[in-house]
């Protein structure tokens, strides 16, 4: 176990872990062509938020352990120097899970056996002060220290209840009736280890840290720390958890040195075009390349690039996939529109409709309501 720090000492970690394998099976189609983490959120791949947080917090070494589509983010990143970052890449043969890749890239990290190392999940939007869960671990002494938050219905969650020092008592997954549901703190996905602990965990085969290794610890006598911080966090797990989290980046909700521009209503990327008269506002993001026509409206919504929205189309809280076309007239209400599909004109899509991939919806196809 890590020794406490002394008092009022201010706490770094300087490497992490960054995981990215996951399919992002919930964000489908956003996540046919691209992985999770690179979708744009606020005109940059999500993982640009991470990364630039990561070091904004002191962090100079980050392994990024991928999987799915793995072949795309060491192009687009190289070797980090742009971020400020040196960047690894280590890419499973097979999933491995959370705690299985998080010892997958042990080889790489470079901390002393009792120093912190940060993890993090590739889907999580948070204004974590990564410092403070830091202090938070080494003034404890912990062998592992976790980012709760408190959510208002934490049915879908795993509750993580502490006593009265924040220490851990124990893991619960997703309580269903009013007896189970025990504390609104959930696991955030963010936790600082002890190089120790992360050596510890089973090699070359598939482990879950929320259900194997945290409750593994905690059996064990290990001291799992817990820090509550109710700033801003998002799961990014679903079509309409990423735009609204893009939309809050652009309006500054939510926290990031890495959007490229002054927060605000709308963000257009250079080489995009907006008709004079179009209506872009709460955090619209306009992509590089993407063309907004005549009167069009585009509220808390995201155009990737080289997509178009055509005269009179309203596009409401939706996503439109990177060179798609919505035509004019066509109305999008909490839609997400695949990469490369076209929409004809007059259609009204609502709802959590999702259009995948290239597909091609006729003039006048879908209505939610009469003509």
């Amino acid at each position: 176990m890590s020794s406490p720090d002394p008092a009022g000492s201010r706490s770094t970690v300087t490497e992490a872990i960054l995981l990215v394998g996951g399919k992002g099976t919930r964000l489908r189609p956003l996540t046919v062509n691209t992985p999770k983490p690179m979708v744009p959120a606020a005109g940059v791949p999500f993982l640009t938020h991470q990364l630039a947080r990561a070091k904004a917090a002191g962090v100079d070494h980050v392994v990024m352990a991928t999987s799915y589509l793995a072949e795309v983010f060491e192009p687009y990143f190289g070797d980090g120097s742009a971020l400020g970052l040196e960047l690894e890449y280590v890419t499973e043969d097979e999933p491995l899970g959370t705690g299985g890749a998080i010892r997958n890239v042990a080889p790489r990290l470079r901390s002393a056996a009792d120093e912190p190392v940060l993890v993090f999940n590739g889907d999580i939007l948070t204004g974590l002060d990564i410092r403070a869960l830091v202090d938070t671990h080494r003034g404890s002494g912990a062998d592992v220290s976790l980012h709760l938050t408190r959510v208002a219905d934490p049915r879908a969650f795993g509750l993580v209840p502490t006593d009265g020092e924040g220490r851990v008592t124990a893991f619960l997954e997703k309580p269903q009736t009013p007896e189970e549901i025990v504390t609104d703190q959930i696991n955030a996905g963010a936790y600082v280890f002890t190089r120790s602990v992360i050596d510890s965990i089973p090699a070359d085969r598939p482990v879950s840290v929320e259900r194997e290794t945290f409750p593994g610890l905690l059996a064990e006598g290990a001291h799992l720390q817990g820090m509550v911080d109710s700033t801003y966090w998002l799961d990014l797990g679903t079509p309409q958890a990423f735009v609204r989290g893009s939309a809050d980046l652009v309006l500054g909700r939510a926290p990031s040195p890495a959007v490229p521009g002054r927060r605000g209503e709308r963000l257009v990327l250079d080489g995009a075009e907006v008709a004079p008269d179009a209506k872009l506002t709460a955090g619209s993001v306009v992509g590089a390349g993407a063309r907004i026509g005549a009167g069009a409206v585009v509220e808390g919504s995201t155009i990737l690039a080289d997509a178009t929205v055509a005269p009179g189309a309203t596009v409401r809280n939706s996503l439109v996939g990177a060179g798609a076309h919505i035509g004019a007239g066509t109305v999008l209400d909490g839609a997400v529109i695949g990469d490369g599909a076209i929409v004809g004109e007059g259609n009204e899509l609502r709802e959590g409709v999702r259009i995948w991939c290239y597909a091609r919806i006729p003039d006048g196809a879908v209505r939610f309501s009469a003509p």
